[in-house]
């Protein structure tokens, strides 16, 4: 067996086993910036299907149809979930100010889990935190991972 067959075919293997991207079982609420997302991901993946099918590239055909099916799923399943004008509990999509018991303050946006991203203060509605939070009240305490957090300030639009 030459050794450039032996390549192709761990190619061939590499490209098997790929496997699905897994989906969360949970409800997948998006806020309308979430939705918006979604849609220029799959915008963005068919277009370089396309050139990977152009190129006749198998691998990374192979890793965009994976991402295309994944992506498809979650705009099929999307929730669109927008909270009420002046709710005055922490809902879904909202903004959340708080205060630990140390002084220190935090901000979060509570949103899908695609759109989640805690390095730029957002966390998902299926976090400790989020769930910690949900139907609070301006002044109540959530308690997370043996930490207090006071609730200052609530906005319905999820503030950057």
């Amino acid at each position: 067996m030459s050794r450039a067959f032996t390549r192709e075919e761990d190619s061939e293997n590499a490209i098997a086993g790929i496997g699905e991207r897994p989906i969360s079982q949970h409800r997948n609420l998006v806020t309308e910036r979430g939705l918006a997302m979604i849609d220029q991901e799959l915008e963005g993946l068919r277009d370089e299907l396309g050139k990977a099918e152009r190129r006749a590239d198998r691998e990374r055909i192979a890793l965009v149809s994976r991402d295309l099916r994944y992506w498809t799923a979650r705009r099929e399943s999307a929730e669109l979930s927008v909270p009420e004008p002046g709710s005055d509990v922490v809902r879904f999509g909202m903004g959340v100010t708080l205060e630990g018991d140390d002084g220190k303050k935090v901000h979060w946006k509570i949103v899908g889990e695609d759109e989640a991203d805690p390095s730029k203060g957002s966390i998902s509605h299926v976090s400790p935190m989020a769930v910690a939070l949900f139907g609070k009240k301006l002044g109540d305490v959530a308690s997370v991972n043996g930490r207090e957090w006071e609730i200052t300030k609530l906005s319905d639009k999820a503030e950057s």
